[in-house]
């Protein structure tokens, strides 16, 4: 079956990036405002749950980047059109600056400045960790969405259980980003641009090198199987 129109999958894609920065900020407000009501492992089962929660429900649809750096790798990496690129980013940075929007309707004081990232560390430790966080989770998401000889079924699972643990030993460092649009979103709303070329610049090659790692080590002797799936079709494996 032929995957939907292109407007209609930047548009999955632009809610589920909604979904990411409304649910995974909302928890940081919250935990923010109402003491550490969360902390450090709520708020990354958040993160960890909405993705999985989005994969499985648009994975079908538009392949669930949510992600520019996922969208620029793939494209990079051959396995996603650039017009179809060009649709999908803009559309992931609306939905997360939507989703920001919303959460400054909802607490005008601007608690957690709404969940803007903001490194604790050093410039330098912060775009390793970024670049680090990103290449672990490209590396996860090559595995189980582009490799016919995983199981796809796992997808979610494996995509959402990424972004939990990236956020509980990273969140307390950068955040725990590795995304440019849940970035841009709350930096825009909350104007807090405090070392955001940071989460511009790192998550990008992060994903770029998970994405090459994958392609390397699942190569056999005569070089890489040929890929079957792109991100947007591998959804369709999911129940």
């Amino acid at each position: 079956m032929d995957p939907p129109p292109l407007l209609r999958r930047a548009t999955a894609e632009a809610f589920a990036a909604f979904a990411l920065v409304f649910a995974g900020c909302g928890a940081i407000i919250a935990d923010a405002r109402y003491e550490g009501a969360l902390g450090v492992v709520g708020v990354a089962l958040v993160f960890g749950l909405v993705i999985m929660a989005m994969v499985y429900a648009i994975g079908h649809l538009s392949g669930a980047h949510m992600n520019p750096a996922v969208t620029i790798a793939f494209t990079l990496a051959r396995h996603f059109p650039l017009r179809d690129a060009l649709a999908y980013i803009p559309a992931q940075l609306l939905g997360a600056t939507a989703a920001a929007g919303l959460l400054y309707a909802a607490w005008t004081d601007k608690p957690a400045q709404l969940g803007a990232t903001v490194p604790t560390v050093g410039n330098g430790q912060a775009l390793l960790y970024e670049l680090v966080l990103t290449a672990l989770l490209m590396f996860v998401i090559m595995a189980v969405a582009t490799d016919t000889r995983a199981v796809g079924a796992s997808a979610a699972l494996a995509i959402g259980g990424v972004i939990g643990l990236d956020a509980l030993f990273g969140g307390p460092v950068t955040g725990a980003s590795m995304n440019p649009a849940r970035s841009f979103g709350p930096a825009l709303v909350a104007g807090e641009w405090s070392d955001f070329w940071v989460y511009a610049i790192a998550p990008p090659v992060g994903a770029i090198v998970g994405a090459l790692l994958y392609q390397f080590v699942r190569a056999g002797p005569e070089g890489p199987e040929p890929v079957r799936e792109s991100l947007t079709s591998a959804g369709r494996r999911l129940p």
